[in-house]
């Protein structure tokens, strides 16, 4: 029997991917010690996705500086006492059968907020609270209540040369840190996203204004970061295809970035969608896996897909129609670390050739 594409390798550059269920990034915001350093829950917790099953795990939204975090409590990589700890975590991984990226990121004006757990509101922390003034494309602030009247520093050219120097110091991290591969995140509202959106950047310099002003600092981090990884190590970018505005970003824009994002070496396109502003949005059971299509069709670049992808039946259609080249198992994996495993025997794999790790293979289905 053939087996379905959800459990076929997938092979970028020198990496090999036992199957093409992943795990997207998302953040945990579980740092409460504020160092940005990984404990006994991101070992505990990516080690669980590996054992279930899953061929590529992305870490989450982990910042390249202190400002660069979303929360208090986010994850990093702008120091060196954080390798260690995220070396424990990428160990564990691979002893346990997983491959593991990391995606690298800058909130820009969406940070310095509580955690978002239950019990909180995710409001933003004053810099007398310990927070500290986000940076942007300009002063506005992000659009939402809670940022409503926040400052904002617009970023100078001295500040977005750290930006981009932060990036690549903090790729070298993660090559010593022992991941497989990194992700720039440049989606859902974050500074890149802010950067490249006629939304948000209504700079008038070179770095805002037209198209290729508007794109030229997620660019700039793309090539910064793939010179900062060894050639044989993937780079993914996480894109936010549309704002789902008419004023907004467009796929037609997302198709041209990302042709150019496979210029500088980005060797697939994560694609995701809206984040930086209000809109209208038609979400259902994979309500993104056209926007990968397109990417994927047009730019020629490969694509995974995210969003709602509950089953395995939708996971191998997807993969059976073009639309990508991976399937992104997020919200469904929290409920089940080992969504692939199940997904193999709905499919029919036998469980001799699923993803189990040895240990647990007297659970498997007969």
């Amino acid at each position: 029997m053939t087996s379905p594409l959800l459990f076929q390798p997938l092979t970028l550059r020198g990496l090999t991917v036992r199957n093409r269920v992943w795990l997207p990034p998302m953040c945990q915001y579980a740092v409460d010690s504020h160092d940005g350093v990984p404990d006994t829950w991101h070992l505990v917790h990516y080690g669980s996705f590996a054992v279930g099953g899953f061929g590529l795990i992305i870490a989450e939204a982990t910042a390249v500086s202190p400002e660069g975090r979303i929360s208090l409590c986010d994850t990093g990589l702008w120091n060196d006492d954080q390798i260690a700890p995220w070396r424990a975590v990428t160990d564990a991984v691979h002893e346990l059968g997983g491959k593991i990226a990391v995606q690298l990121g800058h909130a820009g004006r969406k940070a310095s907020t509580e955690k978002w757990w239950p019990g909180y509101h995710g409001e933003v922390v004053p810099p007398e609270q310990g927070g500290w003034i986000p940076v942007g494309p300009t002063d506005a602030p992000a659009d939402g209540e809670q940022y409503a009247g926040l400052p904002v520093k617009a970023l100078d050219e001295d500040g977005i040369a750290k930006v981009i120097a932060d990036f690549r110091a903090a790729a070298g991290r993660a090559v010593k840190a022992g991941f497989d591969a990194v992700e720039i995140h440049s989606a859902h509202g974050y500074l890149l996203h802010q950067f490249y959106s006629p939304l948000s950047n209504t700079r008038t310099d070179g770095w805002g204004g037209d198209f290729d002003a508007r794109v030229r600092l997620p660019l700039e981090v793309a090539r910064a970061v793939r010179g900062a990884i060894p050639d044989d190590m993937p780079l993914l970018a996480r894109l936010s295809v549309t704002d789902w505005r008419d004023d907004g970003w467009q796929v037609d824009d997302s198709v041209e970035l990302s042709r150019r994002f496979a210029e500088v070496g980005v060797d697939l396109l994560d694609a995701s969608s809206g984040g930086n502003s209000s809109a209208s949005i038609p979400v259902a059971p994979g309500y993104q896996a056209d926007l990968a299509a397109r990417v994927r069709a047009e730019a020629g670049i490969p694509t995974a897909t995210v969003g709602m992808i509950w089953t395995a039946e939708l996971a191998e259609e997807l993969l059976q129609k073009d639309s990508a080249d991976a399937i992104m198992v997020g919200r469904a994996a929290l409920r089940d670390t080992n969504w692939p495993l199940r997904a193999a025997h709905v499919l029919g794999v036998p469980a001799e050739d699923a993803p189990w790790h040895p240990a647990r293979f007297r659970g498997a289905w007969r």
